[in-house]
């Protein structure tokens, strides 16, 4: 989803537009600026630091850039799940109960950001991202001196609440997924990034359907970064692959400082 500037609110008033028209050469460059989406998306978690910024680039107001986004993001779950899906294979009933408590925290999330009150959350969403994002630096030392954090309860309500986030928010929702799935299970980071995406994917959908009929989606924008967006999700996995897994999380845990930063700003 979009970042903190225009959440969308219950309707715009009427009469009021959403954005300009999206030229052709809007419609390429957000092509483009999806596939780098889809791409860090996927690597990092942190899809919306391109995605936002190009939307609102491109002409629309913030507002619609924020539920296009969301919209438009389906597209980076759908791509790395396609290239990746083999690696979910086998897990049966429990990626079952993970995707239901996904869409159940993703249509949760939509449902709060359409009647909450303006900045009803927003204070504390870079905390959030900090500490997923330190959680996910230390990891080694946690797994060192801790293990792992084994109780069964912990990774099922996380899952509710990181999608009731990334259906309400999103910015930063695939750092607190990788940190959760490190500290609390034995993924490795290769497989908790397939998850995040998988998970993240579902909630975005579940969210985007309920923009879809209430929210100013401008689906000119959306068909243009989601087709950025599927092609640099279906090209995340073989670069994950690549990456030193070390490194990554350094990279991922670091970026995700920088976000909350940010976004505290």
């Amino acid at each position: 989803m979009g970042l903190v500037t225009g959440r969308p609110r219950k309707r715009c008033q009427l009469g009021i537009p959403y954005s300009r028209s999206v030229t052709a050469l809007d419609f390429c460059l957000l092509v483009v600026a999806g596939f780098f989406t889809g791409l860090i998306g996927f690597v990092t978690g942190m899809a919306s630091i391109v995605s936002y910024p190009a939307l609102l680039a491109a002409g629309l107001a913030p507002v619609a850039a924020n539920v296009t986004n969301t919209v438009a993001m389906v597209a980076v779950g759908v791509g790395a799940t396609a290239n990746s899906g083999r690696e979910l294979v086998g897990r049966g009933p429990t990626l079952v109960r993970w995707a239901v408590l996904a869409a159940v925290g993703g249509l949760l999330g939509a449902l709060a950001l359409l009647v909450a009150p303006d900045g009803a959350f927003e204070v504390v969403v870079p905390f959030l991202v900090a500490i997923a994002s330190i959680a996910l630096l230390v990891q080694p030392l946690v797994r060192r001196h801790l293990g792992e954090l084994s109780a069964p309860w912990i990774v099922p309500v996380g899952i509710l609440l990181t999608s009731v986030y990334g259906g309400y928010f999103g910015a930063g929702a695939g750092v607190i997924y990788l940190s959760m799935m490190m500290l609390c299970t034995s993924e490795s980071i290769w497989s908790a990034s397939i998850l995040k995406s998988f998970l993240l994917g579902i909630a975005n959908l579940v969210a985007a359907v309920g923009f879809a009929a209430f929210g100013p989606v401008h689906w000119g924008a959306a068909l243009a970064l989601g087709a950025g967006a599927l092609a640099g999700g279906w090209c995340g996995p073989p670069v994950v692959k690549v990456i030193p897994p070390g490194v990554l999380r350094v990279a991922v845990g670091i970026g995700g400082l920088g976000l909350a930063v940010y976004l505290a700003r």
